[in-house]
């Protein structure tokens, strides 16, 4: 890559707009798109917003050994993204001068009735994360300076936690076949649920670490076991009632690195509810290392209820006493 005092210039000051469609995978009810999707929208744009002011990602890595990540985004949604929409991201930088970060502000435009409407607005923060093994570069090129800014040895630097139980057995199985006391000690206390993951190939990028887009995968599936294990699934919420679950709001922040085929505990806690309408819970990732916890990711994600109908029509519904209590861990009929 030439001139890359030039590139960075634009990428911190420069504005990108570029259209997207979203993809398939996401439209899981109606032609609805999920969030999780939404914020691949937000990613895929600040990615090409990097290629066209000349700091494509890949030529970052392949000459400097340089990875990008998304460490923190945020998304609201104020209105559905169907899939046939040809979707306007507009990615405007807005990196101060002390930011270690690169730092950006998208907004997702769509056409409603023939008219542009803004449907989501979204922050995002990226850096670059410096590999040191030889073995994969050993023709990289020393990383030019002007990059030294945004350039991390780790994702984060998490302090090491509390000190884990010890287990019996295999820390994996957690020590007996249906109990696991670091689980145990992550929700006590907590209106919440929790489950042990490892680490897939498909979930990291750079042979090595999960990326935004995974986290953002068990944000999603947290939010489908949590209803689950209170009675309120999805599946049973969409054959009893039609209603569907509506995120309004969510962010994630990578706090540390979490490394392929590592256990990843996930914790899915329900932080408050507002009038029947929404409620908020916060995600939280961590790693056992050295026999204690470090928390790898945070974040948090609102939702509602709706009923969709003729595939991109939605209303929102307020929940009963039922999923009310459910939400609460309280007893009753769903607990």
């Amino acid at each position: 890559m030439a001139d890359i005092d030039t590139a960075v210039k634009n990428v911190v000051t420069q504005t990108t707009t570029v259209s997207l469609t979203p993809g398939y995978e996401g439209a899981n009810i109606g032609t609805y798109i999920g969030f999780k999707h939404v914020n691949y929208l937000v990613e895929k744009a600040v990615i090409e917003h990097f290629r066209r002011q000349g700091l494509p990602v890949g030529g970052l890595y392949e000459s400097y050994g340089l990875g990008f990540d998304l460490v923190d985004l945020e998304a609201r949604l104020r209105g559905g993204v169907f899939v046939d929409d040809e979707a306007v991201l507009e990615v405007k930088p807005v990196t101060g001068d002390d930011d270690t970060a690169f730092r950006f502000k998208v907004s997702i435009t769509v056409l409603r009735d023939g008219e542009p409407k803004k449907i989501v607005t979204a922050s995002a923060a990226a850096v670059l994360r410096r590999d040191e093994d030889d073995r994969r570069l050993p023709g990289r090129e020393p990383a030019p300076a002007v990059l030294d800014r945004f350039t991390v040895a780790t994702l984060g630097t998490p302090e090491p936690g509390e000190a884990v139980p010890a287990t019996d057995g295999d820390l994996r199985s957690g020590g007996t076949a249906d109990r696991d006391p670091v689980l145990d000690r992550l929700l006590a206390g907590r209106n919440g649920y929790g489950w042990k993951f490892r680490i897939p190939y498909p979930y990291v990028h750079y042979f090595s670490r999960m990326h935004m887009s995974a986290y953002l995968r068990q944000m999603e599936e947290a939010k489908h076991r949590f209803v689950d294990a209170r009675g309120i699934s999805i599946g049973a919420q969409l054959a009893e009632r039609n209603w569907i679950p509506a995120v309004t709001h969510s962010r994630i922040e990578i706090l540390g690195e979490a490394l392929l085929e590592e256990d990843l505990y996930t914790v899915y806690t329900v932080e408050s509810i507002f009038k029947n309408l929404l409620y908020t819970a916060r995600m939280d990732c961590y790693v056992v290392r050295d026999g204690r916890l470090a928390r790898v990711a945070t974040g948090v994600i609102t939702h509602g209820y709706g009923v969709v109908e003729n595939g991109n029509q939605a209303r929102v519904v307020t929940w009963d006493d039922r999923i009310d209590r459910a939400l609460k861990g309280l007893p009753g009929e769903a607990s």
